[in-house]
């Protein structure tokens, strides 16, 4: 699909001094440049809202809320991506309280954790999510470390106070200035994974969403009041926070919300009924979402925004076949809350993450073994204020010069395009030499398209390590890989030593491959096979 090209486009260059306000401030100049009336998120359950209707429940959740946390304090939010998540959000910032978004399927461990880390005290949830997504004991667990407040009966127990909020704050915000932050105070946590290690707390300002908002805009084409962005990923991750719910508000195009990005079938019919435009996804769940649907689908999409993973040549193919879309590979890290690069229509590059966003610092640090690439750090107006940790709570570890680790190796070429080589951390080392656990995945990939592979390193006594696959293919054998490998260039050392067959590679809430379980199942089942070869 595309849209006509007289439509006026958002894309603008990137002006550091549209980020310095905070984010109420900005959803407030939003509605009045869009219109008030305009409808701006529409839910799962087809409920519509408009600007108007933002501001006057985000104010009147917001002074309801007031009871349950002080000014600056941080209040956890777990909810699915939806409308509600959405208001708790902006009703939080209402009155100058700090959002923390919490990964609901990151486990009681985790999610203790986060909260030690954030010093959250109070979390904002809701009865009917508990129910359906069957969370009763994790709510207990949680119970235990914070106060649990319900949004039904905050909003069944709304006080006259509550309601002269909604209205005066529709109508004079500014009686709620003093509440609001700089742009260079906290706007939200986030949490890292936890896969290699206890989570960490991202703390985000309100000027690094905002940037972020506007490098992604002045990145890509986006046209206000005929693109619909249909956004399936959580809000607890950053890229369904800034781009899928933040974006769209900013610069007045039409989200649509869905609750997880699990429900496969639903969700190629919802896109059909919306006329969505634009799709955020990944690649795992846009594959999976090509497979399901029936013919005309996904005919109104002319973008996907793809992230958190590499978007397998497979993956173009089969959309290619279904229907006339582009896919936009990006890249980024919550500590950049997200966006660190992205392919831009009409400058696509296969292979590549894209070229990195407006007003951002790159530099590379070499890494033994790896020639022709190196170690990124970023800085730029949309990187982190800093890490909180859950063994010094409330305690900011801010970034030497405002530099960023990303863990990532990565080659530039002189366009300035960016390839992923992989994770520092997700390189073997086999008799001295570096294979990418990439790589390894992506042979896999190209065998058996309509699987899921994720390869890990464990120690070997011989080789130093050695490289284990874990397949959902269930016809996954070493003799076949050998074979693509000799005839594609691919070095042996980058075959693997053992296949694990399983019925699912697990993924994390985000999609992301989760690398931690993926690894507990290769040790188990790895100690298991040797123990029967030594019977």
């Amino acid at each position: 699909m595309s849209l006509p090209a007289a439509q006026a486009s958002t894309r603008v260059p990137f002006d550091i001094k549209r980020t310095q306000r905070s984010l109420m401030s900005a959803l407030l100049e939003a509605r009045k440049r869009f219109g008030g009336k305009t409808i701006a998120l529409w839910d799962a359950d087809d409920r519509q809202l408009s600007y108007d209707e933002i501001v006057r429940a985000s104010f009147a959740l917001g002074s309801a809320m007031r009871k349950h946390a002080k000014a600056k304090e941080k209040v956890g939010i777990m909810l699915p991506t939806g409308v509600g998540a959405v208001l708790a959000f902006f009703a939080i910032h209402a009155f100058g309280r700090v959002p923390a978004m919490l990964n609901f399927t990151s486990g009681a461990r985790n999610l203790k954790a986060a909260c030690a880390a954030g010093e959250i005290k109070v979390i904002a949830t809701a009865k009917k999510f508990v129910e359906i997504a069957k969370l009763e004991e994790l709510i207990e667990e949680l119970s235990t470390v914070a106060k649990i407040v319900y949004l039904e009966d905050v909003r069944e127990n709304l006080s006259l106070v509550d309601k002269i909020a909604a209205v005066v704050g529709s109508y004079i915000p500014h009686w709620a200035l003093k509440a609001w932050p700089n742009h260079q105070e906290t706007a939200v946590v986030l949490f890292t994974s936890g896969t290699e290690g206890d989570p960490k707390g991202v703390v985000l300002s309100h000027q690094n969403i905002l940037a972020n908002v506007e490098q992604v805009r002045a990145h890509i084409d986006l046209y206000p009041g005929q693109d619909v962005l249909f956004n399936p990923l959580p809000t607890f991750h950053c890229f369904g926070l800034t781009v899928g719910a933040i974006l769209p508000l900013m610069i007045g195009v039409k989200a649509v919300c869905h609750p997880s990005p699990l429900q496969v079938k639903e969700i190629t019919k919802r896109i059909r009924r919306t006329k969505a435009t634009i799709l955020l996804a990944t690649d795992t769940f846009i594959s999976q979402y090509a497979r399901a649907s029936d013919e005309g689908d996904l005919a109104s999409l002319r973008l996907a925004v793809c992230g958190a993973e590499r978007v397998r040549d497979e993956t173009r193919q089969l959309l290619r076949r279904r229907c006339n879309m582009e896919i936009l590979e990006g890249y980024g890290v919550t500590e950049a809350a997200p966006v660190v690069a992205a392919n831009q229509p009409g400058a696509n590059r296969l292979g590549s993450v894209g070229k990195i966003m407006a007003g951002m610092e790159t530099r590379l640090e070499p890494v033994e073994g790896i020639p022709n690439a190196g170690r990124l750090f970023v800085r730029g107006p949309n990187v982190m204020k800093g890490y909180l940790k859950p063994d010094q709570p409330g305690v900011l570890h801010t970034l030497e010069g405002g530099w960023h680790d990303t863990g990532d190796v990565v080659a530039i070429d002189d366009e300035g395009f960016i390839a992923i080589r992989g994770r520092v951390k997700r390189f073997a080392k086999i008799g001295g030499e570096m294979v990418s656990l990439a790589v390894v995945e992506n042979c896999a990939s190209a065998i058996w398209p309509d699987s899921m592979h994720a390869a890990v390193a464990m120690p070997d006594g011989r080789k130093g390590e050695q490289i284990v696959l874990v397949t959902s293919a269930k016809e996954a054998n070493r003799g076949e890989i050998v074979a693509w490998a000799q005839n594609h260039g691919v070095p042996e050392l980058a075959v693997p030593r053992k296949i694990i067959h399983v019925d699912q590679v697990p993924v994390l809430g985000t999609g992301k491959t989760d690398y931690g379980s993926v690894t507990k199942v290769a040790v188990e089942r790895v100690a298991a096979l040797d123990a029967k070869a030594a019977e």
